[in-house]
């Protein structure tokens, strides 16, 4: 997702020790960025990576297989099913 072209009207500031500052400032210029680019394109991959953290379930029958369609096929504004939250809750571990 590449904001380079977006308007830029959005100020963050953070605090830092000396080391952690310094350390940035390093892989920067090992990366021939600003810190301020180097930081941004940082952060913004992590979120990225959050948001679309990959979770794999393994599905072991034919009626799982339909209950997961059912699942999807479910209207976004419908609320999802306590079974579903609960197999997100434990991390994709059934049982």
């Amino acid at each position: 997702m590449s904001q380079d072209h977006e308007t830029k009207t959005e100020r963050l500031e953070v605090r830092l020790t000396p080391a952690t500052k310094s350390l940035l400032s390093h892989a920067a210029q090992l990366r021939h960025a600003t810190l301020t680019d180097f930081m941004v394109s940082s952060a913004v991959r992590a979120a990225e990576d959050a948001l679309v953290s990959p979770r794999v379930f393994e599905i072991g029958s034919d009626d799982g297989w339909d209950r997961l369609m059912q699942v999807l096929d479910t209207p976004a504004d419908a609320p999802p099913p306590p079974a579903l939250v609960a197999l997100f809750r434990s991390g994709g571990r059934a049982g």
